[in-house]
């Protein structure tokens, strides 16, 4: 058997186990390395040189990888409902207790339901009866900031 038969069949096998894998996990872990080694195998059929078909492995790899992942990842997760700690993000909440970092104090009530709450920045104080909006959940602490009254903006 040619060194050139066993490289097209190499990129061929590396293909096929790569989707397998891609197959069993549905998780966008493996398919942009597939795309790497079809465009392999297909330079392989030219009798392109082992150098080549490598660099064009990466490249395509790394290309795909980089530019569709994120449209990828977006269009399979667009018909996930978030739950539980996701569904809060972006919610409004009223501070019943001030919110100060330095001090460690502050709580939220959100959904009649009262939280710990911290600010990003240390130095923010946040007085009671605030309105609030939820950036963040760290573990059953609220991570939140000041929401912004529309008639003071204009």
């Amino acid at each position: 058997m040619s060194l050139e038969l066993n490289i097209t069949i190499f990129w061929l096998g590396l293909l096929i186990v790569l989707l397998l894998i891609e197959a069993a996990t549905m998780g966008l872990t493996t398919i942009w390395f597939a795309g790497g080694a079809l465009v392999s195998f297909f330079a392989a059929l030219f009798w392109v040189p082992l150098a080549v078909q490598i660099v064009l492995f990466i490249a395509v790899s790394l290309a795909l990888l980089i530019f569709t992942r994120p449209a990828a990842v977006r269009f399979m997760n667009q018909k996930t409902e978030k739950t539980n700690v996701y569904s809060l993000l972006g919610e409004k909440g009223m501070v019943t207790e001030t919110i100060e970092n330095l001090k460690g104090t502050g709580r939220v009530k959100l959904n009649g339901v009262d939280w710990t709450a911290r600010t990003r920045e240390d130095g923010c104080v946040i007085p009671v009866d605030t309105v609030v909006a939820i950036q963040e959940v760290q573990g059953v602490k609220l991570i939140v900031e000041r929401c912004v009254d529309d008639k003071k903006e204009g």
